[in-house]
């Protein structure tokens, strides 16, 4: 068996330039999608990024069902969700070659506390759908 099926679509390149911002998105920050149903036919995976600029945050808000992988590429972003035993908000502070796992589901938010840099992040989801929940606060 030689792993190649005549039935699948070509690979597909997708520019820095051809990022697209028509995407969902949260106040506070911009998301660029790259890999997704519109620009590639994807049928499970959505990919792009998100930048936060110096002294920005996000709104609340969740992903829905969707699993969500983050690589730091820039800055020095924060991420933010609640404890739900205590309450008290916990904060991740990756640093630029890091990896960031959100749950389906859960609230959270991404801040820029530095004052110069822009944050920058590249974002994977399990749907191909670029599904954003925007919330009044991380309580939901």
């Amino acid at each position: 068996m030689s792993g190649f099926h005549p039935d699948l679509p070509p690979l597909r390149h997708v520019r820095a330039a051809d990022l697209d911002a028509g995407t969902a998105q949260t106040p506070g920050m911009r998301r660029l999608a790259a890999i997704s149903h519109e620009s590639v036919g994807s049928e499970q995976l959505w990919m792009g990024q998100t930048h936060v600029g110096p002294a920005e945050r996000s709104a609340d808000h969740h992903h829905g069902e969707a699993e969500t992988a983050i690589y730091v590429i820039s800055g020095r972003p924060e991420f933010v969700f609640l404890d739900r035993a205590t309450g008290d908000e916990v904060r991740l502070r990756p640093e630029p070659g890091d990896y960031v796992f959100v749950p389906p589901w859960t609230p959270h938010r991404e801040e820029n506390n530095d004052p110069d840099v822009e944050a920058v992040v590249v974002i994977a989801r399990s749907t191909q759908e670029a599904i954003v929940v925007n919330l009044p606060s991380l309580a939901g």
